[in-house]
């Protein structure tokens, strides 16, 4: 089975304790000794980024990535400016808070041309680099599974990721590997050796048979059907060594007291990761 990981790349994604503030998700993380966090902007926004800067600094603790930017995507050049000037505010939210890693959910369709839509993430992304370099910031570029195609992304491969990120230096664009999204693509480990060098993330949760919701319906770790521990290994392998985040979007848990939730995550990443 391999090797866990250790504890020290261990990071909460915020989604996971949704219920929760930035406050107490930090101190949720304090409490439990997990000492990485991935931050959703909309939890920055509840308090203004200069509270969540400080709340964090005073935490100690280090920001594996913000989620999400991307969202390219729309049908007229007006809006697709505005997205881009969302992303923007995004990268800047990411240099404040310490991290070096903007997550890229690239964004669905207006309407049925979903090839035209792919172009315009490819563009959004482009006019993005210039910005994001100027301030220490990677995009991620995470591919989802095929079933959001419709309303949430148009990039559903491990593929397409990579040949969207190698347009670009491993210092501007690389690939998020969510396990959730990926794990069914039958080129996934030829994937992870192609993404070598650029792969900016490592997400976990579990695939849950039957799925209780298509969105809410993502799992603890080792609950499910994913190879976790394989496909880890594989983007160590292609020489990923950073944070490994707990990403788990699901009602029940969610209703769960957080401090609970996140020792039986501690058990689970142990146990499955």
């Amino acid at each position: 089975m391999g090797i866990e990981p250790s504890l020290s790349r261990l990071s909460l994604n915020q989604i996971t304790t949704d219920l929760w503030s930035l406050q107490e998700a930090v101190e949720g993380c304090v409490r439990a000794e997990i000492p990485w966090i991935s931050i959703w902007r909309h939890k920055i926004q509840e308090i203004g980024l200069a509270e969540s800067k400080r709340i964090v600094q005073d935490s100690g603790l280090k920001v594996s990535s913000i989620c999400r930017g991307g969202m390219f995507p729309a049908a007229t050049a007006s809006e697709r400016e505005k997205r881009l000037d969302d992303n923007k505010r995004a990268v800047e939210e990411a240099a404040e808070l310490g991290t070096d890693t903007l997550v890229l959910v690239c964004g669905p369709a207006p309407d049925r041309d979903i090839a035209t839509a792919r172009k315009w993430v490819e563009e959004g992304i482009e006019k993005l680099v210039p910005f994001a370099k100027s301030h220490g910031v990677k995009l991620g570029i995470e591919p989802l599974h095929p079933m959001y195609a419709a309303d949430r992304s148009v990039i559903v491969t491990l593929g397409q990721a990579n040949q969207m990120a190698q347009n670009y230096a491993p210092t501007e664009v690389g690939v998020v590997v969510d396990v959730f999204h990926v794990w069914w693509d039958p080129e996934l480990y030829e994937q992870i050796k192609q993404a070598s060098g650029r792969i900016l993330g490592f997400h976990v949760s579990d695939w849950v048979v039957p799925m209780p919701d298509m969105f809410k319906g993502r799992g603890m770790m080792g609950d499910g059907v994913i190879e976790i521990r394989r496909i880890r290994e594989a983007a160590e392998a292609a020489g990923y060594t950073g944070p490994i985040e707990v990403e788990i979007i699901n009602q029940a848990i969610w209703d769960r007291p957080g401090d609970d939730v996140l020792k039986e995550i501690k058990t689970s990443y142990v146990e499955h990761v």
